[in-house]
């Protein structure tokens, strides 16, 4: 005879139900977290094609969820609206035809008001299917469930840095944190840069379980691990500075042609650039906008927003380079860096923080969180590269052509989304995200 069971603890609710409810609803509350500052008037702007509104990433992350799991796994489960496919949708063609990109800032329509019922809807169905779900960590509802989380951590970034991108366009300079101080800028200097060998070889890069663990989460294009070769090479144990970069403003480098390569150049004449995104000269002062609107220039702080072309233009400027993503990648695996929660997201700072004035010189510091960092790697597939079949073979593969690898995690990335083989992409023009500059040589 079977044991009596309560109602308030169902035999039949798996143990991984439970897990798979938390962090799903953690993760979705995170998104609604970032939004909850602004106006509804912020969550519609669309400055340039990059950008998209607020607005939008909530509404588009709640479809991802709706169309891959919604829809393919709860029976009888019924879509919140049928046109909501076509507005939300972002690049799968696979899934029909959409809003173009550059039009997302149009949607006045449905309000804002709506976009969170539709998260509500969408959120309550979540969990009712989560309840009935089994352990099979290997199963195909468990991969497209985890990527679909990843995904919305990777809004969570984007919204962060389209948030700003949105503000910083107002001529009012508004500050998306009314209810906490900013920073203050640091009193003293950043600790003196130093350079760490690194010794060449053959070494492995991708992403690998720890030693005795289960595979875990990585995206498609971490896979697979393979041997590459370096030579030996040195690496700078912390990030260019602001005050660094300064030096190279003040010392003309935006009027120089000679550290740039041709193409950079051309944009510094057509787009006027005379230093990183967001700062701002005024009676002599060096000013940068921020989430608490415009701050003095922090000298210490890691320089951000800078395009592939600037920081390599900077890297020349000293005598040093960019490093590619292998360096970066074996470097890291030497140096293991510890992963602080301080430099991610979860610390509301959205901004990179000075490294101490007692930093050892020894250790290279940086690495996870803080900036992204720019490598002279082009973003092309590993070798054993395989696209997944169907809509989300669209996910990564696509987009392996003209653009650059950057590496690292930034302040606006969820710790828990990063690792050593993590490999985002940019083409070499884009300085909306927490980007960043370490030397080699």
């Amino acid at each position: 005879m079977p044991a009596a069971t309560s109602a308030l603890a169902p035999a039949s609710r798996p143990p991984a139900a439970s897990r798979r409810q938390s962090r799903y609803a953690a993760v979705r509350e995170q998104t609604a977290a970032l939004c909850r500052p602004l106006l509804p008037e912020d969550t519609v702007v669309q400055p340039i094609i990059d950008v998209s509104p607020p607005k939008w990433h909530l509404a588009h992350t709640t479809w991802f969820f709706e169309t891959f799991l919604l829809q393919e796994h709860l029976p009888g489960y019924r879509v919140f609206h049928e046109q909501y496919a076509y507005l939300f949708n972002s690049y799968y063609n696979s899934l029909g035809s959409r809003v173009n990109r550059a039009d997302r800032g149009t949607l006045s329509r449905p309000p804002l008001a709506d976009v969170y019922r539709y998260r509500a809807y969408v959120d309550e169905h979540m969990q009712r299917l989560l309840a009935t779900v089994g352990d099979d960590e290997a199963a195909p509802f468990a991969a497209v469930f985890e990527l679909g989380l990843q995904h919305e951590q990777q809004h969570q970034e984007l919204l962060v840095t389209d948030i700003k991108y949105i503000l910083s366009t107002n001529p009012l300079a508004p500050a998306y944190w009314t209810d906490q101080p900013a920073p203050v800028a640091s009193a003293t200097a950043a600790p003196a840069a130093t350079w760490l060998s690194v010794p060449g070889g053959v070494g492995t890069i991708g992403y690998q379980p720890a030693a005795g663990d289960a595979p875990g989460f990585c995206f498609d294009n971490e896979l697979a691990a393979h041997p590459v070769y370096v030579a030996d090479f040195r690496l700078q144990n912390r990030l260019v500075t602001n005050g660094e970069y300064l030096e190279f403003v003040r010392a003309g480098g935006y009027r120089d042609f000679r550290p740039w390569l041709g193409e950079g150049w051309e944009l510094v004449q057509s787009q006027g650039w005379q230093a990183p995104l967001y700062w701002v000269e005024r009676a002599g002062e060096w000013l940068r906008f921020t989430h608490h609107g415009l701050q003095p220039l922090d000298l210490a702080a890691p320089v951000t927003h800078v395009s592939f072309y600037e920081a390599d233009a900077y890297a020349h400027w000293t005598g040093a380079r960019l490093p590619t993503e292998a360096e970066w990648e074996l470097a890291a695996r030497r140096f293991a860096p510890t992963l602080d929660p301080a430099h991610f997201l979860e610390s509301n700072r959205f901004d990179p923080a000075p490294l101490p004035a007692d930093a050892a010189p020894g250790r290279c510091h940086q690495l996870l969180g803080s900036c992204w960092e720019w490598t002279y790697s082009a973003y092309h597939p590993y070798p054993g590269f395989d696209k997944a079949p169907g809509a989300l073979g669209e996910y990564n593969g696509k987009f392996m052509i003209n653009q650059l690898v950057l590496r690292g995690g930034s302040c606006a990335t969820p710790a828990s989304h990063i690792r050593l083989s993590y490999r985002n992409f940019f083409h070499a023009d884009k300085r909306w995200q927490f980007t960043g500059i370490r030397l080699a040589q």
